[in-house]
């Protein structure tokens, strides 16, 4: 049981998958039983806690570690890529939002598709200059979104395919 909290956990980490192919994997390993409502929340906060863990270092590294980088010979190419990638659709998504940039990093990081997420959000964040705190607030609140969707979906798939079986 250990051993299946921990894979959980940290693919709730790794970048591109997270929390949204770290919740299917739960229920897959069968870490989120409909009867057992504890182990459920229990599951959920393991998710959120590993997809979480990289926001603050991300958003106070990644930057840094891209400008440095960036004119480096071998990572060169690939750290000012994603300079000026994430510049472009962070002022995009900031033209956008006006205003209501904390919101639309909410949801980018909340609707689980494919590209969204923390690490994505808290890179764009950080390259916009948005604050700390409303960054990883804005985060937890997007996990937590995205856990929920998720969670629903993963239980409504694989309750179907257990009532098959």
């Amino acid at each position: 049981m250990l051993k299946s909290y921990l894979t959980v956990f940290f693919v709730s980490m790794v970048p591109l998958i997270e929390l949204r192919g770290a919740i299917p994997i739960a229920t897959a390993l069968s870490l989120m039983p409909p009867e057992r409502p504890a182990q459920i929340v229990l599951t959920y906060a393991i998710c959120i806690l590993g997809n979480m863990i990289p926001v603050p270092i991300i958003y106070l590294f990644a930057r840094k570690f891209l400008e440095w980088g960036q004119d480096k010979k071998i990572i060169g190419k690939i750290c000012t890529f994603f300079l000026v990638k994430g510049k472009k659709g962070g002022e995009k998504l900031q033209k956008k939002a006006g205003r209501g940039l904390f919101f639309a990093l909410f949801l980018f990081v909340g609707i689980p598709l494919p590209g969204t997420g923390a690490w994505t959000g808290t890179l764009a964040a950080s390259l916009l200059d948005m604050n700390f705190k409303e960054t990883v607030i804005a985060c937890v609140l997007g996990v937590l979104l995205a856990g929920i969707i998720m969670l629903t979906l993963s239980m409504g798939v694989f309750g179907a395919v257990q009532s098959i079986q």
